[in-house]
Protein backbone atom coordinates (compact mmCIF):
# COMPACT_ATOMS: atom_id res chain seq x y z
CA UNK A 1 0.00 0.00 0.00
CA UNK A 2 1.14 3.51 -0.74
CA UNK A 3 0.36 6.58 1.32
CA UNK A 4 1.21 9.83 -0.46
CA UNK A 5 1.39 12.04 2.62
CA UNK A 6 3.28 14.85 0.86
CA UNK A 7 0.53 15.37 -1.72
CA UNK A 8 -2.16 15.15 0.96
CA UNK A 9 -0.39 17.77 3.06
CA UNK A 10 -0.03 20.05 0.03
CA UNK A 11 -3.72 19.63 -0.81
CA UNK A 12 -4.91 20.46 2.70
CA UNK A 13 -2.48 23.37 3.11
CA UNK A 14 -3.89 24.83 -0.10
CA UNK A 15 -7.39 24.53 1.37
CA UNK A 16 -6.27 26.61 4.37
CA UNK A 17 -4.73 29.29 2.13
CA UNK A 18 -7.90 29.41 0.02
CA UNK A 19 -10.02 29.73 3.19
CA UNK A 20 -11.97 26.58 2.47
CA UNK A 21 -11.53 25.87 6.21
CA UNK A 22 -9.41 27.33 9.03
CA UNK A 23 -7.75 23.97 9.70
CA UNK A 24 -7.86 20.23 9.17
CA UNK A 25 -6.92 16.99 10.89
CA UNK A 26 -6.49 13.87 8.79
CA UNK A 27 -5.28 10.29 8.83
CA UNK A 28 -5.15 7.24 6.58
CA UNK A 29 -4.64 3.70 7.81
CA UNK A 30 -5.79 0.11 7.99
CA UNK A 31 -6.97 -2.43 10.54
CA UNK A 32 -3.63 -2.24 12.35
CA UNK A 33 -3.79 1.50 12.93
CA UNK A 34 -2.76 4.87 11.52
CA UNK A 35 -0.25 4.77 8.67
CA UNK A 36 0.02 8.50 7.98
CA UNK A 37 -1.59 11.52 9.62
CA UNK A 38 -1.23 15.25 9.87
CA UNK A 39 -2.75 18.62 10.60
CA UNK A 40 -3.12 21.84 8.66
CA UNK A 41 -3.99 25.41 9.58
CA UNK A 42 -5.25 26.81 12.85
CA UNK A 43 -7.99 26.02 15.33
CA UNK A 44 -9.55 29.48 15.18
CA UNK A 45 -8.65 32.34 12.77
CA UNK A 46 -9.26 34.76 15.65
CA UNK A 47 -6.33 33.09 17.43
CA UNK A 48 -3.82 32.55 14.60
CA UNK A 49 -1.06 31.41 16.99
CA UNK A 50 -3.04 28.35 18.07
CA UNK A 51 -2.46 25.55 15.55
CA UNK A 52 -4.88 22.76 14.75
CA UNK A 53 -3.96 19.62 16.73
CA UNK A 54 -4.58 15.91 16.27
CA UNK A 55 -6.64 15.89 19.49
CA UNK A 56 -8.90 18.77 18.43
CA UNK A 57 -12.55 18.10 19.18
CA UNK A 58 -14.91 18.44 16.19
CA UNK A 59 -18.64 18.88 15.90
CA UNK A 60 -19.30 15.60 14.09
CA UNK A 61 -22.58 16.83 12.56
CA UNK A 62 -24.02 14.04 10.38
CA UNK A 63 -21.26 11.64 11.39
CA UNK A 64 -23.51 11.30 14.45
CA UNK A 65 -25.70 9.17 12.20
CA UNK A 66 -22.86 6.63 12.02
CA UNK A 67 -21.38 7.05 15.49
CA UNK A 68 -24.68 6.74 17.36
CA UNK A 69 -27.54 5.59 15.12
CA UNK A 70 -26.05 3.21 12.53
CA UNK A 71 -23.87 1.51 15.13
CA UNK A 72 -26.68 1.19 17.69
CA UNK A 73 -29.17 -0.11 15.14
CA UNK A 74 -26.51 -2.62 14.10
CA UNK A 75 -26.17 -3.78 17.70
CA UNK A 76 -29.93 -4.27 17.99
CA UNK A 77 -30.01 -6.12 14.66
CA UNK A 78 -27.20 -8.45 15.72
CA UNK A 79 -28.97 -9.00 19.04
CA UNK A 80 -32.00 -10.23 17.10
CA UNK A 81 -34.10 -7.38 18.49
CA UNK A 82 -34.77 -5.83 15.06
CA UNK A 83 -35.87 -7.29 11.73
CA UNK A 84 -34.84 -4.74 9.10
CA UNK A 85 -37.63 -5.81 6.74
CA UNK A 86 -40.59 -5.93 9.12
CA UNK A 87 -42.96 -2.95 8.76
CA UNK A 88 -42.43 -0.69 11.75
CA UNK A 89 -46.12 -0.66 12.61
CA UNK A 90 -46.01 -4.39 13.29
CA UNK A 91 -43.94 -4.00 16.44
CA UNK A 92 -43.56 -0.28 17.27
CA UNK A 93 -46.76 0.84 18.92
CA UNK A 94 -46.01 4.55 18.46
CA UNK A 95 -46.33 4.24 14.68
CA UNK A 96 -48.93 1.48 14.44
CA UNK A 97 -51.82 2.79 12.34
CA UNK A 98 -49.80 5.77 11.07
CA UNK A 99 -48.23 6.14 7.60
CA UNK A 100 -44.70 5.54 8.93
CA UNK A 101 -45.84 2.13 10.15
CA UNK A 102 -45.78 0.84 6.56
CA UNK A 103 -42.05 1.55 6.18
CA UNK A 104 -39.19 -0.65 7.35
CA UNK A 105 -35.91 0.00 9.13
CA UNK A 106 -34.01 -0.98 5.98
CA UNK A 107 -35.90 1.68 4.04
CA UNK A 108 -35.00 4.27 6.66
CA UNK A 109 -31.35 3.24 6.45
CA UNK A 110 -31.39 3.54 2.65
CA UNK A 111 -33.46 6.75 2.50
CA UNK A 112 -36.22 4.94 0.60
CA UNK A 113 -38.95 5.17 3.27
CA UNK A 114 -40.78 8.00 1.50
CA UNK A 115 -40.35 10.40 4.42
CA UNK A 116 -41.19 14.10 4.17
CA UNK A 117 -38.18 16.06 3.00
CA UNK A 118 -38.88 18.95 5.34
CA UNK A 119 -36.62 19.12 8.40
CA UNK A 120 -37.65 22.38 10.11
CA UNK A 121 -38.86 20.73 13.31
CA UNK A 122 -39.58 23.92 15.24
CA UNK A 123 -41.68 25.43 12.45
CA UNK A 124 -43.65 22.20 12.03
CA UNK A 125 -44.10 20.93 15.56
CA UNK A 126 -43.06 23.64 18.04
CA UNK A 127 -40.40 23.29 20.72
CA UNK A 128 -41.80 20.63 23.07
CA UNK A 129 -39.81 17.39 22.69
CA UNK A 130 -42.85 15.14 23.03
CA UNK A 131 -44.75 17.17 20.43
CA UNK A 132 -41.79 16.92 18.06
CA UNK A 133 -41.55 13.16 18.52
CA UNK A 134 -45.26 12.66 17.88
CA UNK A 135 -45.18 14.99 14.89
CA UNK A 136 -42.23 13.23 13.27
CA UNK A 137 -43.57 9.73 13.88
CA UNK A 138 -47.15 10.50 12.80
CA UNK A 139 -46.44 12.72 9.77
CA UNK A 140 -47.80 11.82 6.34
CA UNK A 141 -45.26 10.27 3.98
CA UNK A 142 -43.95 12.14 0.96
CA UNK A 143 -44.34 9.08 -1.29
CA UNK A 144 -44.89 5.31 -0.89
CA UNK A 145 -41.97 3.47 0.76
CA UNK A 146 -39.52 1.81 -1.61
CA UNK A 147 -40.29 4.08 -4.55
CA UNK A 148 -37.26 6.40 -4.60
CA UNK A 149 -34.00 7.29 -2.85
CA UNK A 150 -34.45 10.72 -1.26
CA UNK A 151 -32.07 11.84 1.46
CA UNK A 152 -33.64 13.35 4.56
CA UNK A 153 -32.35 13.86 8.09
CA UNK A 154 -35.65 12.51 9.38
CA UNK A 155 -34.50 8.95 8.73
CA UNK A 156 -31.77 9.21 11.36
CA UNK A 157 -34.04 10.99 13.81
CA UNK A 158 -36.66 8.23 13.50
CA UNK A 159 -34.07 5.46 13.75
CA UNK A 160 -32.74 7.11 16.90
CA UNK A 161 -36.24 7.04 18.35
CA UNK A 162 -36.57 3.40 17.27
CA UNK A 163 -33.28 2.46 18.96
CA UNK A 164 -34.51 4.09 22.17
CA UNK A 165 -37.82 2.24 21.97
CA UNK A 166 -36.20 -1.16 21.45
CA UNK A 167 -33.42 -0.73 24.01
CA UNK A 168 -35.23 1.18 26.73
CA UNK A 169 -32.27 3.58 26.85
CA UNK A 170 -31.71 7.08 25.57
CA UNK A 171 -29.64 7.26 22.39
CA UNK A 172 -26.61 8.69 24.18
CA UNK A 173 -26.75 5.97 26.84
CA UNK A 174 -27.13 3.23 24.25
CA UNK A 175 -24.27 4.45 22.06
CA UNK A 176 -21.98 4.99 25.02
CA UNK A 177 -22.56 1.56 26.58
CA UNK A 178 -22.75 -0.56 23.42
CA UNK A 179 -20.31 1.24 21.09
CA UNK A 180 -18.16 4.04 22.43
CA UNK A 181 -16.93 2.59 25.71
CA UNK A 182 -16.15 -0.91 24.34
CA UNK A 183 -14.13 0.59 21.49
CA UNK A 184 -12.28 3.06 23.71
CA UNK A 185 -13.92 6.09 22.09
CA UNK A 186 -13.70 8.03 25.33
CA UNK A 187 -13.77 11.52 23.79
CA UNK A 188 -16.96 10.95 21.78
CA UNK A 189 -20.07 12.35 23.43
CA UNK A 190 -23.15 14.41 22.75
CA UNK A 191 -23.04 18.13 23.52
CA UNK A 192 -23.24 20.69 24.82
CA UNK A 193 -19.66 20.14 25.97
CA UNK A 194 -18.30 21.28 29.34
CA UNK A 195 -16.11 24.36 29.12
CA UNK A 196 -12.82 22.52 29.55
CA UNK A 197 -13.56 20.28 26.54
CA UNK A 198 -15.18 23.03 24.47
CA UNK A 199 -11.90 24.95 24.70
CA UNK A 200 -10.33 22.23 22.48
CA UNK A 201 -13.22 22.30 20.03
CA UNK A 202 -12.93 23.62 16.48
CA UNK A 203 -15.36 26.57 16.13
CA UNK A 204 -18.08 26.36 13.51
CA UNK A 205 -20.70 28.83 12.34
CA UNK A 206 -21.28 32.31 13.72
CA UNK A 207 -24.14 32.29 16.20
CA UNK A 208 -26.30 35.33 15.44
CA UNK A 209 -27.65 35.44 19.00
CA UNK A 210 -24.23 35.75 20.66
CA UNK A 211 -22.15 37.07 17.73
CA UNK A 212 -19.58 34.34 18.45
CA UNK A 213 -18.67 31.16 16.64
CA UNK A 214 -20.17 28.01 18.14
CA UNK A 215 -17.71 25.91 20.17
CA UNK A 216 -18.90 22.87 22.04
CA UNK A 217 -22.53 23.47 21.10
CA UNK A 218 -23.92 21.58 18.12
CA UNK A 219 -24.27 23.60 14.98
CA UNK A 220 -27.34 21.62 13.94
CA UNK A 221 -30.49 23.41 15.10
CA UNK A 222 -32.49 20.21 15.47
CA UNK A 223 -29.86 18.82 17.85
CA UNK A 224 -29.96 22.01 19.93
CA UNK A 225 -33.76 22.01 19.93
CA UNK A 226 -33.78 18.43 21.26
CA UNK A 227 -31.33 19.17 24.06
CA UNK A 228 -28.17 18.13 22.24
CA UNK A 229 -29.02 14.44 21.73
CA UNK A 230 -30.72 13.27 18.56
CA UNK A 231 -30.13 10.93 15.65
CA UNK A 232 -29.51 13.73 13.17
CA UNK A 233 -26.47 15.36 14.76
CA UNK A 234 -25.13 16.54 18.10
CA UNK A 235 -22.14 14.29 18.77
CA UNK A 236 -18.59 15.58 19.16
CA UNK A 237 -15.53 13.45 18.49
CA UNK A 238 -11.78 13.36 17.85
CA UNK A 239 -9.60 11.71 15.23
CA UNK A 240 -8.48 8.82 17.41
CA UNK A 241 -12.05 7.83 18.22
CA UNK A 242 -13.03 7.69 14.56
CA UNK A 243 -9.91 5.65 13.87
CA UNK A 244 -10.98 3.19 16.58
CA UNK A 245 -14.37 2.76 14.92
CA UNK A 246 -12.98 2.37 11.40
CA UNK A 247 -10.29 -0.09 12.47
CA UNK A 248 -12.97 -2.16 14.17
CA UNK A 249 -15.06 -2.11 11.01
CA UNK A 250 -12.13 -3.62 9.09
CA UNK A 251 -11.59 -6.41 11.61
CA UNK A 252 -12.00 -9.92 10.21
CA UNK A 253 -14.77 -12.27 11.24
CA UNK A 254 -12.22 -14.17 13.33
CA UNK A 255 -11.46 -11.14 15.50
CA UNK A 256 -13.18 -10.83 18.90
CA UNK A 257 -16.46 -8.92 18.84
CA UNK A 258 -15.85 -6.00 21.21
CA UNK A 259 -18.78 -3.67 20.47
CA UNK A 260 -22.51 -4.17 20.00
CA UNK A 261 -22.18 -4.72 16.26
CA UNK A 262 -19.65 -6.83 14.43
CA UNK A 263 -18.51 -7.91 10.98
CA UNK A 264 -21.96 -9.02 9.86
CA UNK A 265 -23.40 -5.52 10.26
CA UNK A 266 -20.45 -3.88 8.53
CA UNK A 267 -20.56 -6.32 5.61
CA UNK A 268 -24.31 -5.83 5.18
CA UNK A 269 -24.07 -2.06 5.38
CA UNK A 270 -21.25 -1.65 2.86
CA UNK A 271 -23.13 -3.29 0.01
CA UNK A 272 -25.78 -1.99 -2.37
CA UNK A 273 -29.14 -2.10 -0.59
CA UNK A 274 -31.23 -0.05 -3.05
CA UNK A 275 -31.55 -2.49 -5.95
CA UNK A 276 -32.06 -0.65 -9.23
CA UNK A 277 -32.87 2.68 -7.56
CA UNK A 278 -30.44 5.58 -7.83
CA UNK A 279 -28.45 7.04 -6.24
CA UNK A 280 -26.97 3.85 -4.86
CA UNK A 281 -27.03 3.42 -1.09
CA UNK A 282 -25.76 0.96 1.47
CA UNK A 283 -27.11 1.18 5.02
CA UNK A 284 -26.39 4.84 5.90
CA UNK A 285 -23.14 4.61 3.85
CA UNK A 286 -22.87 5.33 0.15
CA UNK A 287 -20.17 4.94 -2.51
CA UNK A 288 -17.73 7.84 -2.48
CA UNK A 289 -18.37 10.40 -5.26
CA UNK A 290 -16.38 9.47 -8.32
CA UNK A 291 -16.43 5.77 -7.45
CA UNK A 292 -18.73 2.85 -8.18
CA UNK A 293 -19.89 0.21 -5.70
CA UNK A 294 -17.37 -2.19 -7.21
CA UNK A 295 -14.58 0.20 -6.20
CA UNK A 296 -15.62 -0.44 -2.58
CA UNK A 297 -14.91 3.00 -1.12
CA UNK A 298 -17.78 3.98 1.16
CA UNK A 299 -18.22 7.39 2.73
CA UNK A 300 -20.23 9.45 5.18
CA UNK A 301 -19.97 13.24 5.51
CA UNK A 302 -20.90 15.85 8.09
CA UNK A 303 -22.12 19.36 7.22
CA UNK A 304 -19.61 21.07 9.51
CA UNK A 305 -16.78 19.69 7.37
CA UNK A 306 -16.19 16.18 8.70
CA UNK A 307 -15.87 12.99 6.68
CA UNK A 308 -14.70 9.38 6.82
CA UNK A 309 -14.17 6.68 4.21
CA UNK A 310 -13.72 2.91 4.51
CA UNK A 311 -12.94 0.12 2.05
CA UNK A 312 -13.03 -3.50 3.24
CA UNK A 313 -11.65 -4.77 -0.09
CA UNK A 314 -8.64 -2.46 0.11
CA UNK A 315 -8.40 -2.87 3.88
CA UNK A 316 -8.08 0.87 4.23
CA UNK A 317 -9.86 3.80 5.88
CA UNK A 318 -9.41 7.58 5.84
CA UNK A 319 -10.59 10.49 7.98
CA UNK A 320 -10.68 14.20 7.14
CA UNK A 321 -11.95 16.59 9.81
CA UNK A 322 -12.34 20.30 9.09
CA UNK A 323 -14.38 23.20 10.42
CA UNK A 324 -15.24 24.59 6.99
CA UNK A 325 -18.52 25.95 8.37
CA UNK A 326 -16.52 28.68 10.10
CA UNK A 327 -16.29 30.40 6.71
CA UNK A 328 -19.25 29.30 4.61
CA UNK A 329 -22.20 27.01 4.00
CA UNK A 330 -21.12 26.62 0.38
CA UNK A 331 -20.42 22.91 -0.11
CA UNK A 332 -18.48 22.99 -3.37
CA UNK A 333 -15.01 24.15 -2.21
CA UNK A 334 -14.81 21.39 0.41
CA UNK A 335 -16.36 18.88 -1.99
CA UNK A 336 -13.43 19.43 -4.34
CA UNK A 337 -10.94 18.94 -1.50
CA UNK A 338 -12.72 15.83 -0.25
CA UNK A 339 -12.73 14.22 -3.68
CA UNK A 340 -9.05 14.96 -4.17
CA UNK A 341 -8.26 13.67 -0.67
CA UNK A 342 -10.13 10.44 -1.32
CA UNK A 343 -8.22 9.99 -4.58
CA UNK A 344 -4.91 10.29 -2.72
CA UNK A 345 -5.96 8.16 0.23
CA UNK A 346 -7.22 5.26 -1.88
CA UNK A 347 -4.67 4.84 -4.65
Amino acid sequence: MTYDSNRIEALLDEGVRDKVYPGAVWAVGDATGIRVQGVAGVLDPDEPDVPMRVDTVFDAASLTKILAVWSSIGALWEDGALDLDQPLGGFWTEVTGHPLGTATARQLLTHTAGLPLRAQLKNLYGTDMDDIRRGVLHEQLHRPPGEAVEYTDRAALILGYLAEYLSGQTLDELATVRIWQPLGMHSTRFGPLPDEIAARCAPTELDQDTDTHLKGTAHDFSARLLGGVCGIAGAFTVLDDLVALLRYMLATDTAPKRAGFGCAWTATSLTVQTGTLAPVRGLFWHPAPGTAPADDVWVHYGFTGTGMWVSPCQGRWAVLLTNKLYYTRDRQPLTDVRNAFRGLAFI
